[in-house]
């Protein structure tokens, strides 16, 4: 009975594996198609310099169609905000433009060091938009790139799921929990044979 038991656990787990092989599989394509689909509606194109930022990665005028393409195109856009923030990051800029230095992206955050408009209010650092707006978009990018990656691991994940469920089916089916004593060794064989007839 505990035998049969095993026997039809290993089938039930075989299918069931199986099936959730199967639908792990194609979650995962179906996300990465989703992922592909939505980053190739946005028509981005790779920019003229694509090749020299990112050491060949895309090439100039390039669509991005992968989540491995957009990661690259986010780093094109951290690389053009660096270049047009002269090597500032957004935390490292006030809030404010200097009144000492109104050409300087790095600015102030003190309003009293602050230049005024002609109402007397502190005119706002607008390289700071640049870097608000590229990290908006990058972000978005470098999260397509995990989409894709996470659909990818799905995948695999599925294949394991599959491979596993065939498993248990093949030994379950070729009775693997099934033995007899022919297939024991000589001496398992006296004994089974000794406590049989005792």
């Amino acid at each position: 009975m505990t035998r049969k038991f095993f026997e039809y656990g290993g089938w039930i787990a075989g299918a069931v594996l199986i099936v959730f092989g199967v639908i792990s599989i194609g979650m995962g394509i179906n996300g990465r198609n989703e992922v592909r689909d939505a980053i190739t509606e946005q028509k981005i194109v790779a920019t003229d310099d694509a090749a020299e930022i990112t050491n060949g990665k895309l090439q100039p005028g390039e669509e991005i169609t992968t989540g491995a393409e957009a990661k690259q195109f986010a780093n094109i856009m951290e690389y053009h905000a660096l270049e047009s923030s002269g090597g500032i990051r957004y935390a490292e800029m006030g809030r404010f433009v200097s009144a000492a230095d109104p050409e300087s992206t790095a600015g102030t955050s003190d309003e009293a060091a602050a230049l005024k408009d002609e109402g007397g209010n502190p005119v706002p650092n607008r390289a700071r938009d640049t870097w608000v707006t590229q990290t908006a978009l990058s972000t978005a990018l470098n999260v397509s790139y995990m989409a894709e990656q996470l659909a990818l691991f799905g995948i695999v994940v599925g294949v394991a799921l599959l491979l596993t469920g065939i498993g248990f089916l093949v030994l379950a089916i070729g009775g693997a929990l099934q033995h007899t004593t022919a297939s024991l060794p000589a001496f398992l064989r006296r004994r089974t044979a000794t406590a049989a007839t005792s």
